[in-house]
């Protein structure tokens, strides 16, 4: 059961971080019972009252958006491209902060090479 949750709680995250992404580009009605399901945790059956169709639809929905934000993070690379970057700054950070308590500069050389990187992935 444990393990249920926390895999749809990381199935969630991926969702709303796609959906950061990505979300623009779906249509409207699409946007609005996406966000209801992931960002607002409500049901199918609360979405299906809402928007005045059937739980099966909201499924249907949420599934097909779902799809279409991978399919376009396959095709565009954004949020990867985003982490590898998050990835980039923190190792930065640990530099300067090592640099910071020693008084080393032997980071220097290491925080440039990281800058470079992470302007190529941007």
């Amino acid at each position: 059961m444990e393990k249920e949750s926390t895999d749809r709680l990381q199935e969630i995250v991926e969702l709303s971080l796609l959906y950061d992404f990505y979300g623009e580009l779906l249509k409207e009605n699409q946007k609005q019972i996406f966000e209801d399901y992931v960002l607002n945790n409500l049901s199918f059956g609360e979405i299906a009252d809402g928007a005045g169709i059937s739980r099966q639809g909201v499924y249907d929905i949420v599934r097909r958006c779902s799809r279409q934000l991978r399919t376009y993070e396959d095709r565009l690379h954004l949020l990867e491209k985003f982490r590898e970057a998050k990835q980039c700054i923190v190792r930065i950070e640990e530099i300067a902060e090592d640099m910071g308590t020693g008084g080393d500069l032997a980071g220097a050389a290491e925080i440039k090479r990281l800058a470079k990187e992470l302007l190529l992935k941007l």
